[in-house]
């Protein structure tokens, strides 16, 4: 193989594989973010987090564990992380009355389909993402 084909190889490698990055990836959440999801019709997996945060940080570690053992969350999932020292007054924590960082919400529609308020548990970051593909 030449070298052109061998470029033009891997940069369509990249370009059939970017869909899948993108989905696995968090969203950084900016105002009308979240509802502009659910809009969509997309279950929304949102994460008050701050970078100070060891809860935070659990909670990120088991959720990327999670994603990894289990694709179809990443596939079907839309993550959207809140910067709670710069969100965390926001209308969008008023309206979920969130109490903290590290807390885990997820929503579809005009419903909340569960909650987890500093918990770090994989069992229960599991059950609210299997809430998230199964409602």
């Amino acid at each position: 193989m030449n070298r052109r084909n061998l470029l033009s190889a891997a940069a369509a490698a990249c370009v059939a594989l970017a869909p899948f990055a993108a989905s696995a990836a968090p969203l950084d959440y900016t105002p009308g973010l979240v509802k502009e999801r659910l809009a969509k019709g997309e279950s929304v997996f949102v994460t008050f987090k701050a970078s100070w945060c060891s809860t935070c940080a659990t909670q990120e570690r088991v959720i990327q564990s999670l994603k990894k053992s289990n694709p179809s969350y990443a596939e079907k999932i839309t993550f959207v992380d809140v910067d709670w020292d710069e969100y965390g007054k926001s209308e969008l924590s008023k309206e979920l009355r969130i109490p903290r960082r590290s807390t885990l919400v997820v929503l579809r529609g005009e419903e909340e389909l569960g909650r987890l308020v500093a918990g770090t548990s994989k069992d229960a970051i599991r059950g609210l993402m299997d809430a998230a593909l199964t409602r």
